[in-house]
């Protein structure tokens, strides 16, 4: 935990990419608590007469040096997440492909490597190494929420919702026998969370509306379903039966995510050709569970 915790960077820098999420708003960022766990992200604000970002010249010398490092060590994992960093820097995506599969294959448990690599290539417009990537986690991690998100969204984005839903309604059924083998590898609630956004993107509301009540009976106490539920239905315009579920969402959400959940209830719902399927603009692991308290 503390190696996660520690390479919580990496998860952001290509989670930036990430396109707009379920009705078109901006969910619980993951990506915001990457940023918290980011030195660069506490440094403070630079004053005006200093330059805020290095200088495009110092970004290529730090990644030549890396590059030297690899040269005689390739496979240390500072000098590779080293180049990853500068190499996004330089918005250099093709770049990072090679250090993220080393990464992804030193680091097999380090799942966010390969989702990583997945979202470079599909960046790189390489659906088919795209879903191999999200695939090759899902083999021996199928509940892995970022790769399921990944790979709906992806599916979704080629004109296969369908496909989308049979592998997260693969996946809740599956999950019984998944958690006998590895106890509490499937959340089933997360997972009904992100079939559901994708029903809504879909505009199958009522399909989505009752597999966030199902969920919600699954984990009473988990915010999101309650919270996704009020966004469906502020989408069509319910707003009178939407504001209880909000102020329920709020009551049972963790004090860092009330505020936010304020303002979803208050803000205006994209316009319908915002809509998209499952990955919110800030990298949100679209179905994860809330925190435990």
């Amino acid at each position: 935990m503390t190696e996660l915790r520690k390479n919580r960077w990496l998860l952001n820098l290509v989670l930036i990419v990430a396109t707009v999420g379920l009705l078109g708003v901006t969910m619980l960022p993951l990506i915001t608590s990457a940023f918290s766990n980011n030195p660069q992200a506490n440094k403070p604000s630079p004053n005006p007469s200093q330059t805020a970002t290095p200088q495009k010249a110092d970004i290529e010398a730090q990644a030549r040096g890396y590059e030297e490092v690899l040269k005689r060590e390739p496979d240390n994992a500072t000098a590779l997440r080293g180049l990853v960093e500068a190499r996004l820097q330089l918005n250099d995506v093709k770049g990072v492909v090679s250090p993220l599969e080393k990464l992804a294959k030193l680091n097999p448990n380090m799942t966010e490597y390969s989702v990583l690599l997945a979202q470079a290539k599909q960046q790189l417009n390489d659906p088919e190494g795209a879903a191999q990537a999200y695939r090759s986690i899902l083999q021996s991690k199928p509940g892995d929420l970022n790769a399921l998100a990944g790979l709906s969204d992806l599916l979704i984005k080629q004109q296969r919702p369908e496909a989308a839903i049979g592998l997260l309604q693969d996946t809740i059924k599956q999950a019984p026998t998944a958690n006998k083998t590895q106890a509490n590898s499937v959340d089933s609630t997360a997972v009904q969370v992100l079939l559901g956004k994708v029903f809504a993107s879909q505009k199958r509301y009522d399909d989505a509306l009752a597999t966030f009540d199902e969920a919600a009976k699954t984990n009473a106490n988990d915010f999101q379903p309650v919270l996704y539920k009020a966004l469906v239905l502020k989408e069509q315009g319910k707003n009178d039966e939407a504001k209880p579920l909000f102020d329920k969402a709020a009551s049972l959400a963790p004090a860092q995510f009330k505020d936010q959940i304020t303002r979803l209830s208050t803000t205006q719902p994209a316009p319908p050709n915002a809509v998209s399927p499952t990955t919110p603009p800030t990298g949100v692991t679209p179905a994860s569970p809330a925190p435990k308290n």
